[in-house]
């Protein structure tokens, strides 16, 4: 499959302005406020500009940071990372491999088995809901 390219009109026709303003402005929510940050449902976390599934939520853990926190992606081709020096900081951006979202950070202060943190923003993920 390849890169989803549109147009910012076309993002903010579809895209709520919040899931706009981080998802495509690379903005981050406010700690504690998203609609995922606690949620204990089941399920697979998407994109969401463009649906490709990110993480499981066997893999999502309550890191205490205010927002979804995963130990891995679904897989290593599902996000793509960047080098952001953004706020005097160097971090790691995480981003959607297939529409380039701006998703969260990664940090390696995760729990085992991988040791780290993916800290991503409510407003960039979809949660698809699965029976367990």
């Amino acid at each position: 499959m390849g890169k989803v390219e549109k147009s910012d009109t076309e993002w903010q026709t579809e895209l709520a302005p919040e899931e706009y303003q981080v998802a495509r402005c690379g903005g981050t929510e406010r700690a504690f406020t998203g609609r995922y940050w606690d949620t204990k449902t089941p399920g697979t976390y998407l994109c969401v500009c463009c649906g490709t599934p990110l993480f499981d939520s066997s893999t999502k853990y309550d890191s205490g940071s205010g927002w979804p926190s995963f130990w891995q992606p679904l897989s290593a081709e599902a996000v793509g990372e960047k080098e952001d020096n953004s706020l005097f900081m160097r971090r790691t951006e995480v981003v959607c491999a297939q529409c380039d979202a701006h998703l969260g950070h990664v940090f390696p202060d995760g729990p085992p088995p991988t040791g780290l943190r993916y800290c991503m923003n409510s407003a960039s993920l979809k949660l698809e809901p699965r029976e367990e």
